[in-house]
């Protein structure tokens, strides 16, 4: 698409309200990249719900950052990132993505966080034609043929509900409810957690939808314990999962909880307390808090380089992994580096050895480089058995 057009198709979607506001594009052609440095940016809640989780992936990127600028960069470059805080709020992340590809220089993405906010960036980043690597969300319907663009890291949600409801039913647990956040993201776990059961001939005993702020929590708990649930499931994540789990808890100690791989994220653990033990939880990446394997081990000594030891986890681990891919995209890529090498070399890694845990892509869109999901019950202090 020449500039002219690309412009013109811009101006037509801000017509039409999609995307709100002006945006400049002078410079959106090859913005972050000199001779010494490659600069990269990310939108993610550093605030609100998710704002432990965004803090927690940032420090994971930047740590791999660090790790390879001791080594002399990639290719001679100094890797550089630049932050915004959305606060979980899809509007404001369209507003950071925009400021990121214009005022602040920024050759690629990396880390958007969440289903919506991700959702109403895909259009720009594709005509953009910026690559996006690891938008935290396993949401199937944006796992589409037509991005070129983005290169998702982690699992679909849709393959973490289907081996949840695989357990459960299993295990012969009935009458399972569904307690699914209130957003894009809480609908689409349920309606995947739906369709499992029913495949396995099994109707979901009640679906309940808990404020994105859990401000209803206490409330909808009860709710659920009057349906007299066998289990639930929970579509749920950051502060508005701790309230909900802090509430069924008291009002039934012993009822089984199962959640997703985003539903307990680490930064909220120390808030569950004793809630979190014996819960079952879907895990997408290796254990971060046990380093038998080289990847993990790696992570903990670029945290410790860091000198962020303490906010070792999941959501961390996570961002570090996400760097390893944009990384190995780079060093393929090779010096004389631009947005398309980038791309072609991001779709073209089809293994990148981590340590004993490894990513690939298929070659074609839709990119998803992992397909690890495992199931784990949490120990006391929240810890996998």
């Amino acid at each position: 698409m020449q500039r002219r057009q690309f412009l013109d198709a811009i101006t037509k979607t801000l017509a039409a309200g999609s995307l709100g506001g002006a945006w400049s594009l002078a410079h959106a052609a090859e913005d972050g990249l000199s001779a010494s440095s490659v600069t990269f940016g990310s939108t993610l809640a550093l605030t609100g719900p998710l704002g432990g989780a965004g803090t927690d992936h940032t420090l994971g990127i930047k740590a791999a950052f660090k790790h390879v600028n001791q080594a002399g960069g990639v290719h001679g470059r100094e890797l550089k990132l630049v932050t915004l805080d959305d606060a979980y709020v899809p509007d404001r992340t369209v507003e950071n993505v925009k400021k990121l590809l214009d005022g602040n220089n920024t050759f690629a993405l990396i880390s958007s966080m969440g289903t919506a906010n991700t959702a109403k960036i895909l259009p720009i980043v594709e005509e953009a034609g910026v690559p996006l690597v690891g938008p935290v969300t396993g949401a199937a319907s944006l796992r589409q043929p037509k991005l070129r663009q983005v290169f998702f890291v982690r699992p679909s949600y849709r393959d973490e509900a289907v081996r949840l409801v695989d357990q459960l039913v299993g295990m012969g647990l009935k009458d399972i409810a569904i307690v699914y956040l209130d957003n894009g993201f809480g609908k689409e776990v349920m309606a995947d957690a739906q369709a499992a059961l029913a495949a396995r001939n099994v109707k979901a005993s009640g679906t309940f939808a808990l404020a994105v702020d859990g401000k209803n929590a206490t409330e909808l708990a009860k709710q659920v314990i009057e349906a007299k649930p066998g289990a639930v499931i929970l579509g749920t994540t950051g502060t508005a999962n701790t309230a909900i789990m802090l509430q069924l808890r008291a009002l039934s100690s012993g009822l089984p909880m199962a959640g997703l791989s985003v539903s307990l994220i680490s930064s909220e653990l120390p808030k569950l307390g004793t809630a979190s033990q014996g819960m079952a939880l879907i895990t997408v990446f290796p254990d971060a808090d046990k380093p038998k394997l080289i990847a993990v081990r790696n992570f903990h000594a670029a945290m410790k380089a860091l000198g962020e030891e303490a906010r070792i986890g999941g959501s961390a681990f996570e961002g570090w992994v996400n760097a390893q891919v944009m990384i190995e995209g780079l060093r393929r890529a090779g010096r004389d580096l631009t947005r398309d090498k980038l791309r072609s070399a991001l779709g073209a890694t089809k293994r990148l050895d981590l340590g004993e845990f490894s990513l690939g892509f298929t070659g074609s869109a839709p990119y998803v480089a992992s397909r690890f999901v495992e199931l784990s019950v949490l120990g006391a202090n929240g810890k996998r058995t």
